[in-house]
């Protein structure tokens, strides 16, 4: 069922298998979501929709979900890009995202359609399109894909809608702890006031502006500390009494910055945060935020996350989820054994790889990142020996990077193509009297896109078992009926246990308290079925660290 806007309203069309039009409807805008509500009671299609993010928050104002979605959008980048299909989707200025700053073609939100003859024409034709690329993918990986990727844009529409519960009064006595007396406006707190003067004693410097970059480090170079910048692992390597109390003041500015009370007062409402999250806002297909900060939320905060009344929170998330995908994409049985129980680094410890667990740990990261130097460059050999197909599958896509090919993630997400700059770096560096600096410079921009591609892989491939995490997740939260006592601020979702937050590898439901049991038995369903889809038979956990607490707090 194909759902559109219009010029005055709203469109359905009725599609059947052949995505010949069977029956149309012209919905007003005011009775479009009682008519989407009864045809999910009667018999729930699966909605073909331009965005989520255009049509979604409608229905949820008025307290009506979707299923099931094709959501155009975000399946029209994997289509466009794919290398899985001989004839991937036609590019289409129409079919890009916006910044929804500065209106210019990006990742994040809906292009205006005021210049489309017949949007609903449009959509339907872009439908088609993809519908004969998905076809094209034989082993229905783009089909699951496409699915996921539709799946996400739904829920992050629902979790914006319902918020994560935040407990104002508690980050801001968590604020007061760590920073001291709230200021007035434009001033600083007090703990942030004594590292302060702490640091322009230490400098004898007593009006020194602290956040002048310039004048801070020509501060440090003249009591001796010789550092290009003031970032944390660079001061750190200097023993001069200046720099505790730097750090120190560093890392409240941040916290203040990021998070303080002008933050809180600006996303935190009725007791609700609600970001913008972007699906497929990295090109690995990992989500962004456009607002808020979702995606970096500090541990320092979590204990703010409080569940409502009679409810409560399962909070749930995976262990090392890049390594066990790539071994189960590389089909290494010996990684596979490694990552059996919930430290895949104490596994590869074992299988005599390395001596500790912190140099499995930067070995495995090296491997994934394409470490050449330092502890995980010299790690990393050591691992070729002992898992030769995952090193094997990482390092084919490097080489295919570096040489300026495009490498897919399991499912089918291909990555972008180099610039037409580096291209044109690399071929000028094979001329006969090409530069040796030119041809120096050329090669280590190929082996960074290398280490980009090698990534790629990775990421992009746990991005997409988290995708089906979440549907699988969302699915069987439908299935819970609904609770006695309404949760206040939820928006559709007063009554049903829902996803809340979403970070990666992490999810946090909000339940109601009764539930908590079902909806951790959900969760841990839904990654056991995540894993199937993705990689059948082999045999790779993806252990989940799930707990059920009243608090995020770990």
């Amino acid at each position: 069922m194909l759902l559109a806007v219009g010029r005055d309203g709203y469109t359905a069309i009725e599609l059947d298998q052949d995505d010949s039009e069977r029956s149309r409807v012209d919905l007003p805008a005011a009775e479009m979501p009682d008519w989407v509500a009864a045809q999910e009671r009667a018999n729930p299609p699966r909605w073909v929709i331009r965005s989520a993010r255009e049509i979604y928050p409608v229905l949820l104002e008025r307290r009506v979900l979707l299923g099931r979605s094709h959501d155009l959008l975000l399946c029209h980048a994997i289509l466009r890009d794919t290398d899985k299909v001989a004839r991937p989707l036609a590019p289409s200025s129409s079919w890009v995202r916006r910044d929804p700053v500065d209106d210019t073609p990006t990742l994040f939100d809906v292009v205006d359609q005021g210049d489309a003859d017949d949007p609903v024409a449009e959509a339907l034709d872009q439908y088609r399109e993809q519908r004969r690329v998905l076809r094209d993918g034989k082993d229905g990986r783009l089909t699951l894909l496409a699915a996921a990727e539709s799946a996400g844009g739904l829920i992050a529409e629902e979790m914006r809608a319902a918020g994560l519960p935040w407990n104002e009064r508690v980050h801001d006595e968590i604020l007061t702890e760590i920073l001291g007396t709230r200021p007035i406006a434009g001033g600083i707190p007090s703990r942030m006031v004594a590292e302060g003067d702490r640091i322009r004693s230490i400098l004898s410097d007593p009006t020194l502006n602290l956040e002048s970059q310039p004048k801070l480090l020509r501060a440090l170079h003249r009591v001796g500390v010789q550092v290009e910048s003031t970032g944390r692992w660079e001061l750190a390597q200097h023993s001069h009494p200046v720099v505790p109390p730097l750090l120190a003041y560093k890392k409240l500015s941040r916290l203040l910055s990021a998070n303080g009370w002008a933050w809180l007062a600006e996303w935190v409402r009725e007791g609700r945060f609600r970001p913008v999250y972007i699906p497929g806002g990295v090109v690995t297909g990992r989500w962004a935020s456009a607002g808020g900060g979702a995606l970096q939320l500090p541990r320092t905060l979590r204990a703010a996350v409080r569940a409502d009344e009679g409810w409560t929170l399962v909070v749930a998330d995976v262990a090392q989820l890049e390594p066990r995908m790539l071994a189960a994409m590389a089909g290494d049985r010996a990684m596979a054994r490694a990552a059996q129980g919930t430290d895949l680094y104490a596994g590869v410890v074992e299988s005599g790889a390395v001596a500790t667990r912190e140099e499995a740990k930067y070995a495995v990261l090296g491997a994934m990142y394409g470490a050449t130097t330092g502890d995980s460059g010299r790690l990393v050999p050591r691992l070729r020996k002992v898992y030769p197909r995952a090193m094997a599958h990482v390092d084919k896509a490097a080489r295919i990077g570096e040489d300026g090919g495009i490498v897919s993630t399991w499912l089918g997400r291909s990555s972008p193509r180099p610039s037409e700059e580096w291209e044109g770096m690399q071929a000028r560096a094979t001329g006969a009297d090409a530069d040796p600096a030119e041809v120096a410079i050329a090669r280590r921009r190929a082996r960074d896109w290398g280490r980009f591609t090698r990534n790629f892989v990775v990421q992009g491939t746990a991005a997409e078992w988290s995708l089906i995490w979440l549907a699988e997740i969302r699915h069987r939260l439908q299935r819970l009926p609904e609770a006695e006592r309404p949760a206040p601020a939820s928006a559709a979702f007063a009554t049903r246990a829902h996803l809340a937050f979403f970070l990666h590898d992490e999810v946090i439901l909000h339940v109601p308290a009764e539930q908590a049991e079902a909806a951790a038995e959900a969760v841990r369903e839904a990654a056991a079925v995540a894993t199937r889809r993705l990689f059948g038979d082999f045999p790779i956990d993806v252990p989940l660290d799930l707990r059920i607490a009243e608090s995020a707090e770990k």
